[in-house]
């Protein structure tokens, strides 16, 4: 199968982020996979496949992906921005720890690897594209899921897609995002499932490969940009 470019996957050990890795190499791209650690045994070893390890909200671990990507494959073509953490309780509850977590994951992590594979698409003049998992959340809120401070960095997640695909439209550099809603992963294997139905009007809850078939679509659709793509079963419309 012929090799489409380089993918980097953030966030890639488990859950959306698995099956984002899972879909691109079915597609035939190389991929380099980040995470905190593999120590799972999450992926078996192929020639289009490497792995970095490293906390992605340290500026170190973007250059170490990188480097990765560069050294086994040559170029940087797409980003896939999936790491991220989401706690819900009353805004009251929150600390200035949780704060600073938010921060330096969700959005320091995007900041350091956006702008290094950025200034290496610029390099290579070919374009690429840079795709961003947010929250259907973020636009809108659900009673009885307060998440008030993590969804600040997820909405300015959906922000800063909108800016830089406007930035970099002349270089063929896209920026899109999704944001899906209650997905079936690892963070919800203690839920109700029957409560987490009612947190969309489809009374349905997407499975990872749901989100990954989204990112690969804007990942390959060569005008789209500065869009945000919910997959959420309806939840970003509005009351149901």
């Amino acid at each position: 199968m012929t090799k489409k470019g380089t993918v980097l996957v953030t966030g890639a050990s488990r859950g959306i982020g698995a099956a984002v890795v899972r879909a691109f190499l079915d597609r035939g791209y190389n991929l380099v996979a980040n995470s905190l650690t593999f120590s799972r045994g999450e992926f078996t070893s192929a020639p289009n496949l490497a792995l970095a390890e490293g906390d992605i909200s340290l500026k170190e671990t973007a250059g170490k992906i990188a480097e990765t990507a560069l050294s086994h494959f040559g170029s940087i073509d797409h980003v896939i921005n999936n790491a991220g953490i989401f706690i819900a309780r009353p805004f009251t509850d929150y600390d200035v720890a949780d704060l600073r977590r938010f921060v330096a994951i969700n959005l320091e992590g995007f900041l350091f690897i956006t702008q290094v594979a950025v200034k290496q698409m610029l390099l290579q003049g070919t374009g690429g594209s840079v795709t961003t998992i947010t929250a259907a959340l973020a636009e809108n809120p659900i009673a009885g899921t307060p998440a008030s401070v993590p969804m600040m960095t997820k909405g300015g997640l959906n922000a800063i897609t909108l800016s830089l695909a406007n930035e970099y439209a002349k270089n063929n550099i896209r920026f899109n995002a999704v944001a899906p809603g209650v997905v079936d992963t690892p963070m919800h294997e203690n839920d109700n499932k029957a409560v987490l139905r009612t947190f969309t009007p489809m009374g349905q809850i997407p499975e990872a490969k749901d989100v990954a078939d989204a990112v690969l679509y804007l990942t390959e659709a060569r005008y789209v940009t500065g869009e945000v793509l919910h997959v959420a079963g309806g939840a970003h419309v509005g009351k149901w």
